[in-house]
């Protein structure tokens, strides 16, 4: 099987790595796995047409290397691909690719790519906006913006600059209020955070047992100050969030959020973060988009 991997050539590994090693190292993992590959490594503003090139090809199989910001860039070919595609993970957190049972070092995600079978997953749409696991705003989105910062002020280490991140967001948080519509009810939250997950998240590894599940997931962080802030982070990181009193999660297909204070507020998209204003209309794309996993189809 002959395929053709384009990567974000601006993603933190390949820049520590060097282009050409990086590349020469994804086609020798390749070839150990009984597979052949060609790598493109490509500006970020060129990876859809890059992508859509090799999704065009019936020769070979394509696969997209980068992050989940990455991966969310990609949506719109992705969504028109009516074929699998390949992921290789190369971001900090890489939701999407442990969903997908990408986990490892470079070389045994790729020996997963080359025998993994493809599984469809749902896509969530914000008004024009798509998302393929986590939007959110308040702490979420602030973490985010904290994240990238730190990325630049650190990038001789993911775990500090994830750790500075997060102090700094847990002291920086203010709460907002946000009318919350799931379905036919509506309620008007003050909360430190409201994240929409596309199907639902389990344990500290943040770990979705189905894609394909047909829901959002809503969670809402009670406003609370500092301390029950840093209640909330240690529930996440322990895994014991689903019963943290601090928490409260809701189940729908369609959400609408608002802000009362009609500010155009920062909102992130998979780890990237916009400004957007008005109401915030949610809805699924169910199984939109066909991806290569290492885990079974039925998920």
């Amino acid at each position: 099987m002959h395929h053709t991997v384009v990567v974000n050539a601006r993603a933190g590994t390949v820049l520590e790595a060097g282009q050409d090693e990086f590349a020469a190292r994804i086609v020798a993992a390749f070839e150990a796995s009984g597979c052949t590959a060609e790598v493109r490594l490509v500006h970020p503003r060129e990876l859809d047409d890059a992508l859509s090139l090799a999704i065009e090809n019936p020769d070979t199989i394509p696969v997209i290397a980068g992050g989940d910001g990455t991966l969310n860039g990609v949506l719109p070919v992705l969504l028109q691909a009516r074929r699998p595609v390949g992921v290789l993970p190369l971001g900090t957190v890489n939701v999407l690719g442990r969903d997908l049972g990408l986990t490892g070092t470079l070389e045994e995600q790729i020996a997963a790519v080359c025998h993994g079978q493809p599984v469809v997953l749902d896509i969530g749409c914000v008004n024009d906006r798509l998302f393929h696991s986590l939007s959110g705003m308040g702490f979420f989105s602030l973490m985010a913006r904290e994240r990238e910062q730190a990325r630049r002020r650190f990038p001789f280490s993911r775990a500090i600059a994830f750790a500075v991140a997060a102090t700094r967001s847990i002291l920086f948080t203010r709460a907002i209020t946000v009318d919350i519509g799931i379905g036919n009810e509506r309620s008007v939250v003050q909360a430190d955070a409201v994240l929409v997950t596309v199907n639902g998240f389990e344990g500290a590894e943040w770990h979705r047992p189905r894609l394909d599940g047909g829901v959002f997931e809503v969670h809402i962080l009670k406003a609370g100050g500092l301390y029950s802030r840093c209640k909330a982070a240690f529930s996440i990181v322990s895994g014991g969030w689903r019963t943290s009193p601090n928490l409260t999660s809701f189940t729908g297909s369609e959400v609408t959020l608002t802000r009362r204070d009609k500010r155009r507020g920062h909102i992130t998209f998979d780890g990237e973060v916009e400004r957007k204003a008005g109401p915030l209309q949610y809805s699924l794309l169910p199984g939109a988009v066909q991806l290569i996993s290492a885990r079974n189809r039925s998920v």
